[in-house]
């Protein structure tokens, strides 16, 4: 068991649709949630409130591929596909009915989810993650996005260019172990190709636009009030589209999560225990995990395979694994 800080925080690998994802999970509890990590970040971006949130619930959080320490799969690298493998890795673990947390990154790939598995997701947490068509980028992540191509970023130091993001982390000193956990999670290659994620925006975040009137699973939507890289139009934009939204913003910049601690524990601690009903609830799923449907007019393309192979491996006190890239 690796010790993060005060939190036993196990950090397994297990095999989900062929790649090695790398997850942890708390105490085992009447409800569930699933915990996407942020970019460019890991799982570990939860260790702060990790403890407070597990008291309300079991949780599993987990390193979406490409990401943090789980394995790439090109394919993936989209909104669109991403939210097809958070479905499987619900399946995988089991999860009939979870509340999600998926900021950054994360948000426009459970929206997209959402869309396609009406009632599968019992309600979500998003923020800090681009949404607004037109886009509505700023700092280091426009960079990213517009740049012709990869090329630059695949020369450059990785290390340096994860650092130069968390310097948006202002309000919290992070701890030495995570963030060389952070800045390990993105060596050689995996911090440029994982770039390719967010410069399909562009193509992608049109369509899911087009699909938020249709989101009934009810949303919290959490800005950071000075997010340089993610401005809060991109919230806005959400709370004016989705049908069951709620919308609070952070003194905080892009990484509220960490930044805003408290209160963005609070937030969902409060959305969990009732706000999300009071909201707008989606109906609760009335099928197994391995059996839902997607809505006819949400198909995510790009999907796939649904394979189940499950093979959990610990991590040993080195950091060292197997089976994973």
């Amino acid at each position: 068991m690796t010790i993060w800080l005060n939190t036993s925080f196990q950090m397994q690998f297990r095999v989900i649709d062929g790649l090695t994802v790398r997850f942890a999970q708390s105490e085992d509890r009447d409800d569930h949630a699933m915990l996407l990590s942020p970019w460019p970040e890991s799982l570990l971006a939860y260790e702060q409130i990790w403890t407070r949130l597990a008291e309300h619930t079991h949780l599993v959080a987990i390193d979406l591929p490409g990401f943090g320490h789980s394995q790439r799969r090109n394919a993936l690298l989209s909104p669109w596909a991403m939210g097809e493998f958070l479905i499987r890795a619900a399946d995988a673990f089991g999860l009939e009915h979870p509340h999600v947390i998926a900021p950054d990154v994360g948000t426009a790939a459970a929206l997209f989810a959402a869309a396609a598995y009406p009632g599968r997701l019992r309600s979500l947490v998003v923020g800090s993650g681009n949404t607004a068509v037109p886009l509505q980028l700023g700092g280091w992540l426009k960079e990213w996005v517009e740049a012709p191509d990869l090329d630059p970023f695949r020369g450059a130091d990785p290390r340096q260019m994860v650092a130069g993001a968390l310097a948006d982390i202002t309000r919290y000193a992070l701890p030495d172990s995570v963030r060389e956990d952070y800045l390990s999670s993105y060596q050689g290659n995996r911090f440029a190709e994982s770039m390719g994620y967010v410069r399909t925006y562009p193509a992608q975040l049109p369509a899911l636009a087009g699909l938020l009137p249709q989101v009934e699973t009810p949303v919290q939507i959490i800005a950071g009030a000075h997010d340089r890289a993610v401005p809060p139009v991109n919230a806005e934009f959400l709370h004016q589209r989705l049908p069951n939204s709620k919308l609070d913003v952070l003194e905080a910049g892009h990484f509220t999560w960490e930044d805003a601690a408290d209160e963005y524990a609070a937030l969902v601690t409060s959305w969990w225990d009732g706000g999300y009903a009071a909201t707008g609830p989606a109906p609760p799923a009335d099928r197994g995990p391995q059996q839902g449907h997607r809505h006819p007019d949400a198909v995510i393309p790009g999907g796939i395979a649904d394979k189940q192979n499950t093979r959990t491996v610990t991590q040993r006190p080195d950091g060292r694994k197997s089976g994973a890239s």
